[in-house]
């Protein structure tokens, strides 16, 4: 018979060694880390979403009433002017003499006025006293009418006067943000030079979005039908896909269907303090109605499908992993709701869903918000 060969020692005592050192290694290798969150309660209200753009709650393009060069431009374009700042500053030095003219004019004028006043008092004496026929009488009425008309007219010539020159200081009407202008100081404006510069308000800011005839007609059946509430809330997604902080308020439905595309427009108010929401811009609008609406709901990341459909990986008060089929129904904003197959309070690994199988037992560390 051929020999056997023979292995080494050394060979010998690893083989020997080798599945015991292994299946320690095994027992004594730490719990899979992963993260869970508890199946909790949460209302999903009916909502729906459009596409929207918004419009500032005032703009206006700021002109020059009167003719004259600019002496001072004293704002930055693009900050923030308060209602009253000035923000052009005419040559006023003709519009102020034009005023001291007008002035002098009045003094002789109203010293014109007294001295009819008095010829018409002596002749209406002497008409009493039959030395002056009424003839007289009607001429001396005549000149002190003609004397407080040109007095009335010259006084209404002052206040335009005072108007023109208000006109030379350019003052915001209203809190807002100023765009750029086009003229420096010392160009020559006029009523025909066109806007000098645009102030635009945007706290609060609106904004504005079609919604179908049909959509509409729904939403009312269903209020009046006590199936969701009338009170609802309005929010929208910027363009990087985050939510505007603060809620909106309806504020405007128009009385006229858009005949090419049967849609009503309909407006909402947003606080914008810090002036995040800018002018023009498009937005998705969510609108929801509260109505209380409320389902066991889980993290979207907790949700795992294969063949068989969606189904959840639950760890239990000892830390084992089990897999749990359930009926997915509506979701907003990363959370799921569950039709079926979960309870209120039970765990789900959300994070670490690689690391875990049925059976096995984990170390879970609770889902922190942010």
């Amino acid at each position: 018979m051929p020999a056997v060969p023979r292995l080494p020692l050394a060979a010998l005592v690893a083989a020997a060694l080798f599945v015991p050192v292994s299946v320690a290694a095994q027992e004594g290798a730490p719990r899979p880390a992963v993260v869970v969150a508890p199946a909790t309660m949460l209302d999903f209200e009916q909502s729906a979403s459009f596409s929207g753009r918004l419009v500032a709650s005032e703009r206006v393009d700021l002109r020059a009433r009167v003719s004259g060069f600019i002496e001072e431009i004293p704002f930055r374009e693009g900050a923030r002017a308060a209602a009253g700042d000035v923000l052009f500053v005419i040559e006023d030095a003709g519009y102020r003499a034009a005023v001291a003219e007008i002035d002098a004019r009045i003094m002789a004028a109203e010293a014109e006025r007294k001295l009819a006043s008095l010829e018409r008092e002596r002749t209406k004496t002497l008409v009493d006293r039959g030395t002056l026929s009424q003839a007289d009488l009607d001429r001396a009425d005549a000149s002190l009418a003609r004397a407080e008309g040109a007095l009335s007219q010259l006084q209404a010539a002052r206040t335009q006067a005072d108007l023109n020159l208000s006109y030379t200081r350019i003052t915001a009407p209203f809190d807002g943000i100023l765009g750029l202008t086009a003229y420096d100081v010392g160009a020559l404006v006029g009523p025909d030079s066109g806007p000098l510069v645009t102030l635009t308000k945007l706290d609060p800011i609106f904004v504005e979005f079609p919604v179908s005839t049909g959509i509409l007609l729904d939403y009312n059946d269903r209020v009046a039908a006590g199936e969701v509430s009338g009170v609802g809330s309005v929010t929208i997604q910027l363009s990087n896909g985050a939510f505007h902080p603060e809620p909106g308020t309806l504020d405007f439905i128009d009385a006229r269907v858009a005949q090419g595309t049967d849609t009503v427009l309909v407006r909402a108010e947003f606080a914008n303090p810090d002036g995040r929401l800018l002018d023009g811009a498009l937005v998705q609008v969510v609108l929801a109605a509260t109505g209380g609406d409320l389902r066991v709901a889980v993290p979207a990341q907790a949700i795992q499908r294969d063949l068989a459909g969606p189904f959840v990986m639950v760890v239990d008060g000892t830390g084992t992993v089990s897999q749990r089929r359930v009926e997915t129904g509506p979701s907003a904003r990363g959370v799921v709701a569950i039709a079926s197959g979960l309870e209120e309070g039970e765990l789900v690994v959300t994070e670490g869903l690689n690391k875990v199988r049925p059976g096995v037992t984990v170390d879970a560390a609770p889902a922190t918000d942010g």
